[in-house]
């Protein structure tokens, strides 16, 4: 777990300081090259339940899984740990604090310090990424009940399917990075 952690804390500082390179708000990096890096290699491994087990159950759940595992160990941790930090040693820093998070919006001088994550165009993200992961998850319901399986099917139905759901993914980006860029 500490070598992949680190691993994932390298990969993200290198997608970072290329988003940085290329021009792109770090809101677009994290959506596009961090979460290809930290996707694809589910993906193979999915495809690879797929192929080798009769009903690919468990290619589903690969990567739902692994997918909340780095939502919730991936944002969910670092916040507890920097959350739990302010709230020992925010004080000390209080100054500091205050000039980095003077401009924004949200702040006032009645401000108590604490942890602050400027959330810019997160919850618009996010609220596309619900709104797409629902009819994602639509569409595996409706396969499960006319086709009989999330997966398989004829050949003419698994293309459409996979065209459809990278269009839902293409569109998450689309609007992300529309919406990251016209703030």
């Amino acid at each position: 777990m500490a070598v992949i952690g680190l691993l994932t804390a390298f990969i993200g500082d290198l997608a970072t300081h290329m988003g940085c390179c290329m021009g792109l708000e770090p809101s677009v990096t994290a959506i596009t090259f961090v979460a290809l890096g930290t996707s694809l290699p589910d993906t193979f491994a999915s495809k690879n339940a797929a192929v080798s087990e009769p009903h690919a159950d468990a290619s589903i759940v690969n990567i739902t899984g692994s997918n909340s595992v780095n939502v919730f160990l991936g944002l969910g941790l670092p916040w507890t740990v920097a959350a739990v930090y302010w709230a020992l040693y925010g004080m000390r820093n209080e100054g500091l604090w205050r000039r980095r998070y003077q401009g924004e919006s949200w702040y006032n001088s009645d401000t108590r310090v604490g942890f602050a994550v400027p959330a810019a165009g997160l919850g618009y993200s996010v609220t596309v990424f619900v709104c797409v992961s629902a009819v994602c998850l639509m569409t595996l319901i409706a396969r499960r009940r006319f086709v009989g399986a999330e997966l398989g099917g004829s050949t003419v139905l698994k293309w459409l399917t996979f065209v459809f759901l990278v269009a839902l993914w293409m569109a998450y980006l689309f609007l992300s990075i529309s919406h990251a860029h016209s703030s």
